[in-house]
Formats: structure tokens, C-alpha cells, sequence
């Protein structure tokens, strides 16, 4: 019988090795989620007119992106990890252009 394949990150003795990740930087990333929600709160506060949302997307999408990297540990993850988290942001991304192509052109030629 032949040998089963090793993993691609694994050790000669065995057993797989992960990055291990500091206290310090789970404290400094929880900090910067703990700023952006008390800036995303007095950004509620102040009118920006059209740029509300914006401004409320672009704090939401970055604190996102913070947990998607360092609390879900995709930034010290293999490569094929990483495409399915941008295939799946892609594959949103595609459905939301979709819906938004459909409701624009809902009263096309009735203005």
C-alpha cells in the first residue's frame, strides 16, 4: 500500500502548523472595531446629504474586512482559501449589479 499524500503545510512529524496569531494583535484589531463603531455612530449624527450611506458602507465594509482577515484568520491562510472568500464576494458583488441593472431599467422609455 502507498503512503497517503501529506498535507501541503505539513510538518515531516505530523501535524499541521498554523500561525499563531498574538494577543496584541487581537487586542489592536478589537480596539480598531471598537473606534469604527463609535465613529459609524457619530457619523449618524452629522449630515453628509448623499454621503451617508457611503460613509456608513465604507466604515461597515472595513470593519468587515478586519473580521474576515484577522478573527476568521484568511490572511494567514493558503491561497485557495483565499480565492473562495473573493469568489464568494465576487459572486455578491455580481448579484447586486444584477439586481440594480433590473430595477434601473424597470421604467426605461417611461419618463
Amino acid at each position: 500500500m502507498s503512503e497517503p499524500q501529506a498535507h501541503a503545510n505539513a510538518s515531516p512529524h505530523g501535524e499541521d502548523q498554523h500561525h499563531i496569531v498574538s494577543w496584541r494583535v487581537y487586542l489592536v484589531i478589537v480596539l480598531i472595531l471598537l473606534a469604527a463603531t463609535g465613529t459609524t455612530a457619530a457619523v449618524s449624527y452629522i449630515d453628509l446629504g448623499v454621503f451617508n450611506a457611503v460613509v456608513a458602507l465604507a466604515i461597515g465594509v472595513t470593519k468587515a474586512t478586519l473580521v474576515v482577515l484577522f478573527f476568521m484568520h484568511v490572511k494567514y491562510s493558503t491561497r485557495l482559501t483565499k480565492l473562495t472568500v473573493f469568489s464568494g464576494i465576487f459572486t455578491f458583488l455580481v448579484l447586486i449589479a444584477m439586481t440594480l441593472a433590473d430595477y434601473i431599467t424597470r421604467a426605461w422609455g417611461s419618463w
